[in-house]
């Protein structure tokens, strides 16, 4: 999709959201998932490639059980100097509200990237999120976020995880930071 769709969207005299400039991608390919309290509640994950991030909003939030379908609808790529964005989009802007980094690390593609497939089976190695996920295009901009099956018994709850992975605070700690 590229940044100018980004840049579109945004204020930059009255958001402290990144610039949308495209960066250099390292051979580590980042990877974030952030929580946003905006009109509705839910998860941003974010995948670099190509010197952005490849972007998808999940209302329900990843889910560890396979059996889990979750929808996860393409929105526009974001800079990859967002993945540090955590804090406060003011009223009125576009995603006003409260933006936390849920999760981070790595991840590696397991098909190509570019999406013309519709189709995305990825490794994750994150501190929260890790494993085989697949993201699955029906149809537009929806797409369906479903973990693979693996050998562990137990499968987490990540609703026990109300905190930033980086800075430890809750989002009302963050919203009330500003």
């Amino acid at each position: 999709m590229g940044l100018k769709e980004y840049n579109q969207k945004r204020n930059f005299n009255k958001t402290k959201e990144p610039l949308g400039i495209k960066e250099k991608t390292n051979k580590s390919l980042k990877y974030v998932m952030q929580f946003h309290m905006a009109t509705r509640a839910h998860f941003d994950l974010r995948l670099e490639w190509n010197g952005t991030l490849l972007s998808w909003a999940i209302p329900k939030g990843p889910s560890y059980n396979p059996e889990d379908k979750r929808l996860a609808i393409h929105v526009e790529d974001h800079p990859l100097s967002y993945r540090h964005f955590e804090g406060n989009i003011p009223k009125g802007q576009y995603g006003g509200g409260t933006v936390m980094i849920w999760d981070e690390g790595t991840w590696e593609p397991i098909t190509d990237p570019n999406l013309k497939e519709g189709n995305l089976k990825f490794k994750l190695r994150g501190k929260r999120l890790t494993g085989v996920w697949n993201l699955v295009h029906m149809r537009e901009q929806e797409w369906l976020l479903i973990k693979e099956k693996e050998n562990k018994k137990k499968i987490p709850s990540l609703a026990e995880f109300t905190t930033s992975i980086r800075t430890n605070r809750t989002m009302k700690e963050i919203k009330d930071e500003n």
